[in-house]
């Protein structure tokens, strides 16, 4: 027997600036939703239920929902379980299992339509999607600050310039009136705040994508007018640190900031709106993935 969990976040919202998606702990939505045990190791994966709560209100069942840079597959799992067709695409080797893994469970849970993860850039995936361009309903991603060598973390310019061309690269595959929403989660670069959502603001425009909504998504819990911020120990201690090092006290991290963009309306007008193959995609990605394992098992 498998578990629904296609009602559990996935409800029909009405558009409202604040996300209430912090009524269930991160990682107690992995628990809850079945995700492989790697998944709580992407830190800067989107939580299930804000990605359930984008796929709800922008997209409808049957749709497609794209995720350039996916890591261990949250948005992908979300939209199958969602009753939508996942795309994702990751450049880093640690995260396309850990992904491909999601997916696979999100399928064998019940989930109907396609699902597929790709190793690969969006601009080496260009080709690979050319049969989607114009179909795409929603992209959703979170912002990835790389790691750098030094100080564990990019410098904050180069997430933001690789943003811009995933986004820049995904723009063709919106259909008329898709949307592209980024989330941002608060970062820190040697003792200060990056406006990391106002790069990810400029890396759209600069995309050529039109903003169009603000949001919030809430990492605490609602309980009644009150919020509740759920901090890890690990969390607290890395706060009262940086308390130390900067010298005046800091705030936990209580939501993401989500922005919503949409293509120029005279680009979406003229754009074709064609049937892809999504399916026949997947059988062949699939296949591809089994003749490599089998290749691989040979090797080993």
């Amino acid at each position: 027997m498998t578990a629904d969990h296609s009602h559990s976040f996935a409800r029909p919202r009405p558009l409202v600036s604040v996300w209430p998606t912090g009524q269930v702990d991160s990682r107690a939505q992995l628990a809850e939703r079945c995700y492989v045990p790697e998944t709580a190791h992407d830190a800067d994966r989107m939580p299930p239920a804000m990605a359930a709560h984008a796929i709800a209100t922008y997209t409808r069942r049957g749709d497609t929902v794209l995720d350039p840079d996916c890591g261990a597959g949250t948005v992908l799992t979300e939209a199958l379980r969602s009753g939508r067709h996942a795309i994702g695409l990751t450049g880093q080797r640690r995260w396309w299992p850990v992904a491909r893994a999601n997916v696979t469970a999100a399928k064998h849970d019940g989930a109907a339509l396609d699902g597929m993860v790709l190793d690969t850039s969006p601009a080496s995936a260009v080709a690979l999607l050319a049969g989607l361009a114009g179909h795409i309903a929603l992209v959703l991603t979170a912002l990835r600050p790389s790691t750098g060598p030094a100080s564990g973390r990019a410098a904050p310019e180069e997430p933001a310039a690789r943003l811009r061309q995933a986004l820049t690269e995904c723009r063709p595959m919106l259909r008329p009136g898709g949307h592209v929403i980024v989330t941002v989660r608060p970062h820190w670069h040697r003792d200060q705040l990056l406006d990391l959502t106002g790069r990810a603001l400029s890396a759209g425009r600069e995309a050529g994508l039109v903003p169009v909504e603000r949001c919030v998504a809430l990492l605490a819990a609602l309980r009644g007018d009150q919020l509740i911020v759920r901090a890890s120990l690990a969390q607290r201690r890395g706060a009262a640190r940086l308390e130390r090092a900067i010298g005046h006290p800091i705030m936990l991290t209580a939501h993401h900031d989500v922005l919503v963009f949409r293509a120029p309306h005279e680009e979406t007008s003229a754009a074709a709106v064609r049937t892809p193959q999504l399916a026949e995609m997947s059988r062949r990605h699939a296949a591809d993935e089994q003749e490599h394992d089998e290749l691989m098992r040979e090797v080993a």
